[in-house]
């Protein structure tokens, strides 16, 4: 199921260069994915669907905002990735590596990540009985419905410039969830992804260097389970 909009949009414009504090959201997380490069993406509560992206840079010891932009969550807000099921419509919480990028529309030039482009023939496996579950694949291959993978040229906007998140994608587990991706906004709450604008995704590409371990950390604001910080 693509992650598609579905509900009310929101506008908003990035921001750069700002230089943050010791106690800067990454300074706060328990585990940054041992590199100098961060994404985090923060919703206000478990049932929000919109909150903030932000990606960052460990500069000297401190870690720098470099960007931000307005995002968009699942439909029914966000789930503890351990634990999230297939098909609910929530974004997984965690920290979880970039493995790659792709898109319909070519690499904004200065892109470092790896980066595939999207052609009539290119699908992401969702279904759990595949052996390529959660996977590009390109065909289709027999073992894998297509009433149960995502065509990726059927999006046009939203999968105009994407990168994977690596939730339940080294190993996947059947039915925890397959298809997480940071990709363009829709038109409203996606079905599990997280989105930004159009803008903001090309300057997060130009901005992400594999070098630097990039990864993502998805959470909510305050205490509890879903807490960014917890990571």
């Amino acid at each position: 199921m693509a992650c598609a909009a579905v509900l009310a949009s929101v506008a908003g414009s990035a921001g750069a260069g700002r230089r943050v504090p010791g106690t800067s959201l990454p300074a706060r997380l328990t585990d940054t994915g041992g590199g100098t490069q961060l994404v985090t993406a923060e919703a206000e509560g478990p049932g929000s669907t919109t909150g903030t992206v932000t990606w960052w840079d460990l500069r000297d010891g401190r870690w720098t905002e470099a960007g931000s932009a307005p995002a968009r969550f699942g439909a029914h807000g966000l789930a503890e990735g351990a634990s999230r099921r297939q098909s609910t419509y929530t974004t997984p919480t965690g920290l979880y590596d970039l493995p790659f990028a792709f898109g319909i529309d070519p690499a904004p030039r200065g892109t470092r990540t790896a980066y595939r482009r999207v052609t009539a023939t290119s699908w992401w496996c969702e279904d759990n009985a595949s052996a390529d579950y959660n996977r590009w694949v390109q065909p289709l291959p027999a073992d894998c419905a297509p009433g149960e993978a995502e065509r990726l040229n059927a999006y046009p906007v939203q999968y105009g410039r994407a990168m994977v998140i690596g939730f339940n994608y080294a190993k996947p587990v059947r039915n925890r969830g397959a298809g997480i991706f940071l990709h363009v906004n829709g038109r409203g709450a996606t079905a599990g992804c997280v989105s930004v604008p159009a803008a903001a995704m090309s300057r997060i590409l130009r901005w992400a260097d594999p070098a630097a371990g990039p990864h993502i950390a998805i959470g909510t604001t305050g205490a509890g389970s879903l807490a960014i910080t917890g990571y």
